[in-house]
């Protein structure tokens, strides 16, 4: 008689991780190139033992069964997971003991309570310091790093004891992101299955879970509409989605609710054709936001496809643009196109709001018009903004044309000792075949 041994949830990660590492041969996945899906000589009982006698704690089970059956570290989500003597070299092992004050539904407000000594301008000492930002890492075990300033910690004493938590600096209104796994293996597993199925995982672990259909349903059950957010928030990381998908999400949009604009970014992302009817009625929205958020998922999704339609519509919208943020991306979706130029930007290159103007420079680096549109900045340069003139030498250099030249030279003593901008003042002279030492004559 054969006996068959049930498949358990540490043999699927051993076997996930071999084709984790087949499907991303070349390490593509962020962070893989640093441990390329190998794991460390695993952890004997021993010295699984003897760490937590010294350390005078008890790790969470299904850690350890990672330590002593998977490896002592290595592959794992973003530069991969510490092994344990790592892990304790990130945080005073007499804090570890300590009960996790941290907690999944953590408000802003108790957050900021909690953390205020350590975000705010007042100075304290060293060991105050210390003794806050201990009480909140305290009864935590630091698994490893997501690169900069971003961490990623077990909890192993409190009521979320073995939850995955991931951390950064301390920041106003920034309570650390509790992941949606209860536990080390589900996380560590689903990071596999995400490579497996080629989802795009560059924020890992900070989206729900789940495929399409799990989500759509999580949508369609949900309570309120953060859990419809999130719902849909889960979606990005997928690359491509299913007819059946577009359609739920395109009765999202038609309805006209608070995340029609995410539904549609989703659509766009993934079915960018499928995404322009709803595009266009963005555009044409009488709502500021809903422009905006056109000209956001335009020059997010839409920069190697067909744009005339749209085009058009940002063109004949011009006089509707009043804030930076919207400028900002009116630029960046004419310029990615080669529609922009200054005479389409004339309004804002001669804006009274000199930020306007310098962010209208930056969005016209591009433009081949600016010496026959050499009137428009010469009114623009009329008002003797330092910041207008240094914004405009730095994304245009200078433009050859002599009507130009007295604005030139009375900004030459501010910039004739740095060597950069003196370059382009004498490149600039040269082109109108003057001395290099007639901006120092009287």
């Amino acid at each position: 008689m054969v006996f068959w041994k049930k498949e358990t949830q540490l043999d699927r990660i051993n076997n996930k991780l071999e084709k984790a590492m087949h499907k991303d041969m070349d390490c593509l996945v962020f962070g893989a190139s640093s441990h390329k899906y190998r794991v460390n000589e695993k952890l004997t009982a021993k010295e699984l033992a003897d760490w937590q006698a010294k350390n005078q704690v008890a790790l969470p089970e299904p850690y350890t069964q990672f330590l002593t059956n998977v490896g002592n570290g290595g592959a794992g989500p973003y530069y991969g997971i510490y092994s344990i003597g790592e892990a304790t070299s990130h945080i005073d092992s007499s804090v570890l003991a300590t009960k996790c004050v941290l907690h999944p539904e953590m408000t802003k407000e108790e957050w900021n309570r909690l953390t205020s000594p350590l975000i705010s301008d007042e100075d304290i000492s060293d060991l105050e310091y210390e003794a806050v930002r201990d009480q909140v890492m305290g009864g935590m075990l630091c698994i490893g790093t997501q690169g900069c300033e971003y961490d990623m910690y077990l909890v192993i004493e409190g009521k979320y004891r073995g939850r995955i938590v991931y951390t950064s600096d301390f920041y106003p209104d920034h309570p650390f992101f509790f992941v949606y796994e209860d536990n080390f293996l589900d996380w560590y597993e689903r990071w596999l299955d995400e490579i497996i199925l080629d989802y795009d995982i560059g924020w890992f672990g900070s989206k729900m879970p789940g495929d399409e259909n799990t989500l759509i349903q999580v949508y369609q059950n949900a309570p309120n509409e953060e859990i419809r957010s999130k719902a849909l928030d889960g979606m990005f990381k997928f690359k491509k989605i299913s007819q059946p998908t577009i359609d739920f999400l395109g009765n999202v949009a038609e309805r006209g609710q608070n995340d029609r604009t995410q539904a549609i970014q989703l659509i766009c992302k993934t079915s960018f054709d499928a995404g322009r009817v709803y595009l266009l009625e963005l555009l044409h929205s009488d709502q500021n936001e809903d422009f905006l958020q056109a000209l956001r998922i335009l020059n997010w999704y839409g920069k190697s496809f067909d744009l005339e339609e749209f085009i058009i519509v940002i063109v004949q919208s011009l006089d509707r643009v009043h804030e930076l943020e919207t400028l900002r991306y009116v630029g960046y979706v004419l310029e990615s196109s080669g529609a922009i130029s200054l005479q389409k930007f004339k309004a804002f290159l001669c804006h009274a709001d000199s930020n306007i103007q310098t962010t209208a420079i930056y969005a016209t680096r591009g433009c081949n018009d600016k010496l026959e549109s050499w009137e428009i900045i010469e009114q623009m340069l009329m008002g003797g903004d330092k910041e207008v003139m240094k914004s405009s030498i730095l994304y245009w250099g200078m433009i050859p044309h002599e009507k130009l030249l007295p604005y030139y030279k009375a900004a030459w003593p501010e910039y004739k000792r740095n060597d950069n901008f003196r370059e382009k003042f004498i490149g600039y002279l040269k082109d109108l075949n003057l001395p290099d030492d007639y901006f120092d004559k009287e």
